[in-house]
C-alpha cells in the first residue's frame, strides 16, 4: 500500500529546463566550450558537478578542481538570477489537483530533488509550505541514480521506503527510486525507463495507482 508519494521537482512539479540551459550555455560560451540541446539532455536528473563534467568532455583544456568549482558557482549564480522569473504560473499541469487529492486521501507527500536550489524554487512558486518533507541537494552527497535523496525523503517522512511511490521524469530518477526499493511512476522521458512500474502522459493517472 502506498503511504507516501515523493515528487521529483524539475520536470514534475515545475519546469526550469530552459533556465538551466540558459545558465549552462552562458558558462560554456564564456569558456568557448560547445554546448547544445543534445548535450543539455544528458544533464537531466544529474547533479551540478556531474553536469559540469559532462559539459567539460567537450572542452579543449583540462580544468583543476578549483576551476571546476568556480565554473559551477558561476553557472549557479546565473541560474539563481534567472529563477527570479518563476512564479505560480510555472507549476506544471494538474500538479495542484494531484497534490490536493493526495492530501485528502491521507497520503503524505515529499520532494526528492538533487537540486540545491529546491527551497528557492518552491518559495518562488508558492509551494514552500505544501510538502510534508523536502529532501534535496543540500541533504545528500550522491546524486541520482544513487537512491540517497529518496531514502532521505522517506526517512524525513518516517515511512518505510517500500511504502513510497516516486514520480520522476528522468531515467536516472527511476533508477534511483528502484534502488531505494520504491515503486516508480514515470512521466516524460522516464516513461521509457526499463525499471518503470507505471507510466503515463497525465500526472492525474497517479491517483488510479494510489487507489489500487
Amino acid at each position: 500500500m502506498v503511504k507516501a508519494v515523493i515528487f521529483d521537482l524539475d520536470g514534475v512539479i515545475v519546469s526550469t529546463d530552459r533556465l538551466h540551459y540558459e545558465a549552462w550555455k552562458k558558462m560554456a560560451d564564456k569558456e568557448h566550450i560547445p554546448f547544445n540541446e543534445q548535450i543539455n539532455h544528458r544533464l537531466r536528473g544529474v547533479s551540478r558537478m556531474a553536469s559540469l563534467d559532462i559539459i567539460l568532455e567537450h572542452a579543449q583544456k583540462t580544468y583543476t578542481k578549483e576551476e571546476k568549482q568556480a565554473l559551477a558557482t558561476y553557472k549557479n549564480n546565473v541560474y539563481v538570477s534567472l529563477l527570479k522569473q518563476l512564479n505560480e504560473k510555472a507549476i506544471l499541469p494538474h500538479v495542484l489537483e494531484v497534490i490536493n487529492t493526495l492530501k485528502q486521501k491521507g497520503i503524505q507527500i515529499a520532494i526528492g530533488s538533487s537540486s540545491k536550489n529546491t527551497p528557492t524554487i518552491l518559495k518562488q512558486i508558492g509551494l514552500d509550505q505544501t510538502f510534508d518533507a523536502v529532501a534535496d541537494g543540500n541533504d545528500i552527497t550522491h546524486s541520482k541514480p544513487h537512491p540517497e535523496v529518496f531514502l532521505k525523503a522517506a526517512e524525513k517522512l518516517d515511512i518505510d521506503p517500500l511504502s513510497c511511490l516516486v514520480i520522476e521524469d528522468a531515467i536516472s530518477g527511476i533508477q534511483a527510486a528502484k534502488a531505494a526499493g520504491m515503486k516508480a511512476f514515470g512521466v516524460g522521458d522516464a516513461k521509457h525507463a526499463e525499471l518503470i512500474d507505471y507510466a503515463a502522459d497525465d500526472l492525474r493517472d497517479i491517483l488510479h495507482v494510489i487507489d489500487q
